[in-house]
Order: structure tokens, then sequence, then C-alpha cells
């Protein structure tokens, strides 16, 4: 039998002071912090790398998200000579730009019978790498009114270049009045082919989309190369005029590996394990599987 007293002494000893187990947890060194590292994939045809697991968070361009490098000079420029055409623009009010670098503004044609909006704002990166252009001709009786949107990726280098070169080609084709179809494409073809001429930095990955609108008269023309896309609206509904090019696509990936090209899954399909989209200007390490070919839809407006 052990007196209450010592019973109580022994309690408040221990109470006092910390267990055994408790003092070598706190003597013991802090854990480092441990990282995952992610593993890095290459693909034979892949001129860049990716983190498998990663996702990018892409944004189509449409008509209300376009380009901005050179709006102001495009909009308020007067005739200009493109071959035997003359180019007119008048512009609505010039571009205003608020203090996020959104800008916006109107254009119409020299006779008034064509108006259009346009909006631009630069996403996540560092640079606006996307243009637009937008031109009014007149070839004997016929109006031309052009409009473009250009998606950039990789860089801004090819984009401005379909901005600067690809309407000026298109303008200067021989048979654009009387075979519009095949003078598109074949100005478009010539226009990727130049700009892989003209950039001089074998290794640059700089590429675009093209989403056009070409009004030859009372005739619409839709031009598309890439993942752009062009609606038109009648009646209150919304008509697509385009379809995206995408690598999955059956007709696309069967003219990829047809031409010796390959189409893998990376969290979404892509051309060599690399680009998302089977068409598109530039992107030179990945020809012959990437073409700047045009699908073509036409409409008569009345």
């Amino acid at each position: 039998m052990v007196p209450d007293g010592s019973v109580k002494d022994q309690e408040a000893s221990s109470s006092s002071s910390p267990p055994a187990a408790a003092i070598a947890r706190a003597a013991r060194p802090p854990r480092p912090v441990s990282f995952k590292t992610k593993r890095i994939v290459w693909h034979p045809l892949k001129h860049r790398r990716f983190r498998v697991g990663a996702t990018k968070t892409m944004v189509e361009a449409s008509s209300s998200a376009q380009a901005v490098r050179g709006a102001r000079d495009q909009a308020v420029r007067g005739a200009r000579e493109v071959g035997e055409a003359t180019t007119a623009a008048a512009a609505m009010g010039s571009p205003k730009e608020d203090e996020k670098g959104h800008i916006c503004g109107g254009w119409k044609s020299e006779d008034g019978s064509l108006y259009c909006g346009y909006s631009s704002l630069r996403g996540r990166r560092a640079s606006m790498e996307d243009f637009y252009d937008m031109r009014s001709s007149k070839m004997g009786a016929k109006n031309i009114n052009l409009f473009g949107v250009f998606d950039g990726h990789g860089g801004s280098c090819a984009a401005e270049y379909l901005k600067e070169h690809l309407f000026e080609n298109l303008l200067k084709h021989p048979s654009f009045i009387t075979d519009t179809k095949t003078a598109i494409s074949e100005s478009y073809t010539k226009t990727d082919s130049d700009f892989l001429d003209a950039e001089t930095n074998i290794h640059r990955e700089d590429g675009s989309t093209a989403s056009t609108a070409i009004f030859v008269g009372n005739h619409l023309y839709v031009a598309n190369v890439g993942d752009s896309r062009a609606v038109i609206s009648k009646a209150g509904k919304a008509i697509a005029l385009s379809d995206d090019h995408k690598p999955d696509r059956s007709d696309e990936r069967e003219r990829i590996e047809n031409a010796g090209g390959v189409v893998t899954f990376s969290g979404t399909w892509r051309v060599g394990g690399v680009l998302a989209m089977s068409r598109a200007f530039g992107d030179r390490l990945l020809k012959p599987f990437v073409v700047a070919e045009p699908e073509i839809q036409g409409t008569r407006n009345r």
C-alpha cells in the first residue's frame, strides 16, 4: 500500500515534466521539403517538350478576340495600291484602349455599304501574338472586301507576316475574280512558302491560323486554316462556316499519316506530339504534315 500523499506527489511530478517521446520528437531536425518531379517526354518529331500531366488552357481565336498590333494604322489608312486594285478604308472613329490594354473600334468600307467592329485583348502571353486585317478594294465593277483573323502560336512572326502579305498576294492573283476559290488556295500556300523562305531562323516555332471572310461583289467566301472559327447569323441562328482542323479528324489524321507523320495523344491529340491543330501557316519543323491548304465555303449574299 502506498500512502495517498505519495500517490499525489507522483502524479504531480509526472504532469510537470514532458514525456520522453515528446522530448525525442522535439530534438529531431525538421524534415526536408520533398518535391514531386514530373517526367519529361520527348518525341522524335517534337521540337518542344512538355510535362506529363501538365495542362495548358488555350483560348480559341474568334472575331471578338483579335490581334492589336497595327490596328490604329490599318484603321485610318487611306487608299493604297495592291496590284491592279486600290484598297480604301475609312475609320468609324479611332480605336479606344483601356487601362488593361483592351482595344476596340469600328470600320466601314469607303462606299459605306459594309460595317464591322473589332475587339482585341492580350491574354497571359508576354506579348500579343495575334493580328487582324481589313481591306476594301474595287476591281472593275466588283467591290472587294476582305477580313482576316490570324491567331499566332510559338511567337508573333507568322501572324504578323499574314497581316502584311496574305491579302496582298490574293489581290495580285490573276484569277482572283474569274476563279476565286483557286486564287485563294494558291495564294494561301504561296504565302506559307514565302514566310518559311523569309524566316532565316530555321529553329523558330512560329505558326498561325487564318480565318478569313472575302466578299467579291455579293459572293462571300470563307477560307479557314487551323482552329479559328467563322460563324454567320441568319434569322437569329448561328451557322458555322468553318470546321476546325484538328488531328483527331479522321480525314486529317489519314492525310498526316499518309505523308509520314504521326498523331499522338498527350492530353489532347497532337501532330508529332506537339501541335494541337493539323493545319497552320509556319510551323517549319512539322512540314509537310501541317499544311496551309485552306478549306473554303462559298455563299451568295442576298
